[in-house]
């Protein structure tokens, strides 16, 4: 993560095994999965890792996983959760200090079959040059999966909560003071959508995160897993149907990597690597 996650990182950690938290990171798991199968195995390049959610999914699911974050506690988060994995498992993922902001110098052209960035663009004041890194760090054919903040539903928590002068706001722009206390940018849709295609990045679907419980409180538990998976359902569900997921706060979106002009059909991919690939260099 950049250095403005930094100032919410303390409660970001504390809210990780909440209502909230659970179900965003359970139902883009879910999503990512739709779009990348298990084998081949693929090389995964996971951007703003933290403390390894993603990430060990994909790998507990035979893929290679590079995690790339900043954040010294979360790596040590992560550190530890891979400890608890059989060796099998952990020996799957290579965790790489760093920030977004220098992946086209970590990683060469086409590192990665699979890239994943959440909850990191809103983050950037221009998300133009790490989605250049992006686009350049994927191999044609390859997937990228981005969760934004989503922009056209700004409006609808504080609307939601009763915060009439947080609505104003949100109507008329892109910014906003997110639950962990940090300033933050949310995307548009149709914006992002153009900005990745002006990248070679193809958007092949489109999902909306936390549609209905995006309003429920900070330290909110997990209920029982009966209502657990009656509320992941519904929200994944919604997730990926119209007009639900329009109003999420949350998206989602999925973008294939093609060709350069000249550089052959898309589709095409390197094959995977026995391990997590490594900095350029």
């Amino acid at each position: 993560m950049n250095a403005d996650f930094a100032d919410g990182e303390g409660r970001w950690r504390a809210h990780l095994g909440t209502l909230r938290q659970v179900v965003r990171q359970e139902v883009v798991a879910r999503q990512v999965a739709a779009h990348v199968p298990d084998l081949p195995p693929r090389r995964v390049l996971d951007i703003g890792c933290g403390q390894g959610t993603q990430a060990l999914a994909l790998a507990r699911r035979g893929h290679l996983v590079v995690g790339l974050d900043n954040s010294d506690r979360l790596l040590a988060d992560f550190r530890a959760a891979l400890a608890a994995e059989p060796p099998a498992v952990a020996d799957r993922v290579r965790l790489v200090e760093g920030a977004a902001q220098d992946v086209a110098a970590l990683f060469g052209p086409a590192s990665f079959d699979v890239v994943l960035c959440h909850g990191v663009l809103m983050y950037f004041a221009d998300p133009g040059p790490l989605l250049d890194a992006i686009a350049r760090v994927v191999s044609p054919g390859g997937i990228v999966s981005l969760l934004v903040r989503n922009g056209d539903a700004l409006a609808m928590r504080p609307g939601l909560l009763g915060d009439w002068d947080k609505v104003a706001a949100a109507f008329d722009g892109r910014s906003y003071r997110n639950r962990i206390g940090v300033s933050a940018r949310a995307d548009r849709r149709a914006d992002l959508t153009a900005a990745l295609a002006s990248r070679h990045l193809a958007v092949r679907g489109w999902y909306g995160v936390r549609v209905f419980t995006d309003t429920a409180a900070d330290d909110e538990p997990v209920p029982d897993q009966a209502r657990l998976d009656a509320i992941l359902r519904a929200e994944e569900r919604a997730g990926r149907t119209d007009p639900y997921r329009g109003v999420a706060a949350l998206l989602h979106l999925i973008a294939a990597r093609g060709p350069e002009p000249g550089h052959g059909p898309a589709g095409t991919r390197q094959p995977a690597e026995t391990r997590p690939a490594g900095p350029a260099g």
